[in-house]
């Protein structure tokens, strides 16, 4: 199967980045990956996407960007990227499926994961009361405890979404002041059923069959105790889904893929846009921006190979 240009990962950056390209033409193909729609899905309400005045859903926001970009003939598959061969024109993509496709140019936009704690507990407790998505299972634990890690705006507002269900929402931050925006700061503040718990960390999960609690140790005092709760939900960050591109793209020290202002990797003809290269802003907004650029960027990198071929195809008569 060969594409013009195969767009690696479905969230606003990669759908954005389809949008572009199919309306250029070059009738992209999108490898959905382990996530269709990206890690916006997770996300109870998007207030701060320009256009929806009341917000809008995360799946409902990735699925209106993934109708867009198939109404201008952008094609999708559900497979996964295992290789990439990057010393042949066309490239050669292996997939978990066992199909090889080719492209003339590759966008890639794998996005993040969500970071782990990597505390004892969490890995054999995982769907056990360990849940990295509160839209996916807030449901599950109707007026029970639960534990949020973190004072981002991830935390925030996951955390909001966890209140219209649970008896009692503990914030466990490692600071003595959160990083989240003011509105959201408000918000949980304001809402009677969280409490927080400043300056500490999670030092284990506790449980065997599913979570019990977890150890909470004070940064200041390094003093720990135990908090009995249903479910702990962590969100600490985010890791760069790049483990593919090792040693084909080059990476920074936190394994982002590097590129320069116009989205272009060290491979000419492999670009990369979202929070797979952004580890900054990380907005759904400005991965569907980076996502643009990218798109625009091998529109004009196509038509420059395609010229450069027309010339020497006439200078051999």
């Amino acid at each position: 199967m060969h594409s013009k240009v195969v767009i690696i990962g479905s969230g606003p950056a990669g759908l954005t980045a389809a949008l572009y390209a199919a309306r250029a033409n070059l009738e992209p193909l999108v490898v959905r990956g382990l996530q269709p729609g990206g890690l916006i899905t997770t996300t109870s309400e998007v207030e701060n996407y320009p256009g929806f005045v009341e917000g809008i859903g995360g799946f409902e926001l990735a699925e209106n960007m993934e109708k867009q970009a198939a109404r201008f003939g952008t094609q999708f598959l559900d497979t996964l990227v295992t290789q990439i061969d990057a010393g042949t024109r066309p490239f050669v993509l292996h997939t978990d499926s066992g199909e090889q496709l080719t492209a003339d140019a590759i966008i890639v936009a794998t996005g993040a994961s969500p970071r782990k704690l990597g505390v004892p507990g969490e890995e054999p407790l995982a769907n056990r009361g360990v849940s990295y998505c509160a839209t996916c299972d807030g449901f599950f634990f109707r007026e029970k405890t639960v534990v949020v890690v973190g004072g981002g705006n991830s935390a925030l507002d996951e955390g909001l979404f966890l209140t219209r269900y649970v008896k009692e929402l503990v914030m466990i931050h490692r600071r003595d002041a959160l990083r989240a925006d003011p509105v959201l700061q408000e918000r949980a503040f304001s809402n009677p059923k969280v409490r927080f718990i400043w300056n500490s960390t999670v030092e284990a999960i506790l449980g065997d069959e599913k979570v019990t609690g977890v150890r909470v140790k004070n940064l200041q005092t390094g003093a720990t105790t135990e908090l009995a709760t249903d479910g702990v939900f962590p969100y600490v960050g985010h890791v760069p889904n790049t483990a593919l591109f090792a040693g084909l793209l080059t990476l920074d020290a936190n394994g982002y893929i590097v590129t320069d202002e116009r989205q272009r990797t060290n491979v000419a003809g492999i670009f990369a846009a979202g929070d797979v290269v952004d580890h900054i802003y990380r907005q759904a907004i400005t991965a569907a921006g980076e996502g643009c650029k990218a798109a625009m960027e091998v529109t004009w990198y196509l038509a420059t190979q395609e010229h450069a071929a027309k010339q020497a195809a006439a200078a051999l008569g």
